[in-house]
């Protein structure tokens, strides 16, 4: 199959879908950092969501769609800086269904629990790194289209979560995370787990 990976600059997905044959490509604004700068797009995905793709699987930036930062949009409380990150959530959503609406019989958007859920609809299925063989906690969501559920290949237990003073609590890796300058933490954030993109792989890859 002739596929595209968006919003995908680690290639972590796209070789998983060589190794099997397919003629996939990622595409990012960003150069690639996965080693085969001969299979990524390194452009805006808009003009390539015209061609004609066997299945898209898209990984859509989540900054301003995500429900963990909804207290940055309280207008009467952040002014300007508010109705900026109001704006860039509208631009993030009209991102986001470019990918919904587009011309494929096969797409996987990829997010984290978020707005889209309430203003689109909810996600096809929500899974954890840890039901595929990585033992890490982070919700992912999955919107479907022409594609089956993916199914938990090998079920591990992650570490303990981190608790702060104040009661709450997160992922180990990710309060890690929160020691990385800002780009290089946005980045580590964004990658797909690997027992994930063997398993869409190998799922959706003969689907």
């Amino acid at each position: 199959m002739r596929i595209l990976v968006a919003c995908e600059e680690s290639q972590v997905v796209t070789k998983e879908f060589r190794k099997l044959g397919h003629e996939a490509y990622s595409c990012d604004i960003l150069e690639c950092s996965g080693g085969h700068p001969e299979w990524h797009l390194q452009q805006d995905v808009t003009e390539l969501l015209k061609e004609k793709w066997d299945m898209i699987l898209a990984f859509p930036p989540c900054t301003f769609l995500t429900v963990t930062g909804n207290r940055w949009f309280n207008i009467e409380r952040y002014g300007e800086k508010a109705i900026k990150r109001t704006k860039d959530r509208e631009e993030a959503i009209d991102f986001f269904m470019l990918f919904a609406n587009a011309d494929c019989e096969r797409v996987a958007i990829e997010n984290p629990v978020g707005v889209m859920s309430s203003h689109w609809r909810k996600p096809n299925q929500i899974i954890q790194p840890y039901e595929f063989g990585d033992p890490f906690e982070k919700k992912t969501c999955f919107w479907l289209k022409g594609l089956p559920k993916l199914k938990p290949t090998n079920i591990v237990e992650p570490p303990p979560r981190t608790k702060f003073d104040s009661g709450k609590s997160m992922p180990a890796w990710y309060a890690e995370a929160w020691k990385l300058p800002k780009e290089e933490r946005a980045k580590l954030r964004s990658k797909t787990f690997p027992g994930i993109a063997e398993a869409m792989a190998e799922q959706w890859g003969n689907s």
